[in-house]
């Protein structure tokens, strides 16, 4: 009998009440079991006790989720953050070599927000570290202090590049999509194709090109009430059916060994 796919999750770090602690939000969790339908582990960052390889040896697909923290600028070259910006060194040490690790050996990825940024960043890319200060684009941000449905309620729509993976999925050219971001994709890494744009021509989607594996990222929130909400199933349930051919792919290999 086919057992469930495992879905790794990465954290973030956090200090609450002086105890240093591994945090994901719920909704990943719920979206990975729900809508993927797989088992969810957490993947803490700790790369300095970890071997990313035996991260990959154990599960069949990762998502990499949002944070309020951004990647350290020197990740991609660029200039020093503004005082006060949100950084989780511990968690870039982890994933971004995890995600080029996965990316190399065809394990599933899914990456939300900062997981879009850490796939771009991770392949060689970079990010404008302030999208509403840079002239070109909207305000991405939530409104603070907004009830958390309308945070993440549609805000604007999303062209869905023709040819792509997502097109593939059965997403029609233009949807709705909710916008909860500071950052965004500057230059494009190497080997990535643009999947979708918002109206102001910023990057919202991108898929690794001639991956081993099934390799996405979007800019926007699929996982938050996935279930309502069938553009945003379709993602994960694309990324659930990879993670479960990876399953069985590894169960026969364990029964052959």
């Amino acid at each position: 009998m086919p057992r469930v796919p495992v879905i790794g999750i990465t954290a973030c770090t956090r200090v609450i009440e002086q105890h240093a602690t591994q945090t994901i939000s719920e909704k990943y969790a719920r979206a990975a079991a729900e809508a993927a339908c797989g088992l969810p582990i957490v993947i803490p960052s700790l790369a300095e006790l970890i071997d990313g390889a035996d991260i990959l040896d154990v599960v069949d697909g990762l998502i990499f989720t949002g944070s309020p923290s951004n990647i350290e600028p020197f990740h991609y070259q660029g200039p020093a953050s503004a005082v006060g910006t949100h950084h989780d060194p511990l968690r870039d040490a982890t994933t971004l070599p995890l995600m080029r690790a996965a990316i190399a050996t065809g394990v599933p990825v899914l990456g939300i927000c900062r997981g879009l940024q850490e796939m771009n960043v991770a392949l060689g890319g970079s990010l404008h570290q302030n999208v509403h200060e840079t002239g070109l684009f909207m305000d991405h941000r939530e409104g603070k202090g907004e009830p958390i449905d309308k945070q993440y309620g549609p805000r604007h729509a999303l062209h869905v590049e023709p040819g792509g993976m997502l097109e593939r999925m059965g997403l029609p050219a233009l949807i709705e999509v909710n916008s909860i971001h500071g950052q965004g994709i500057d230059v494009l890494a190497p080997g990535l194709r643009v999947e979708a744009l918002a109206p102001d021509g910023l990057v919202e989607a991108i898929s690794v090109e001639h991956s081993k594996g099934f390799a996405l990222a979007v800019q926007w929130h699929p996982e938050f009430q996935v279930m309502d909400n069938p553009h945003y199933l379709i993602l994960f349930q694309a990324f659930g059916k990879a993670c479960r051919q990876r399953s069985v792919m590894r169960q026969k290999l364990m029964l052959s060994a």
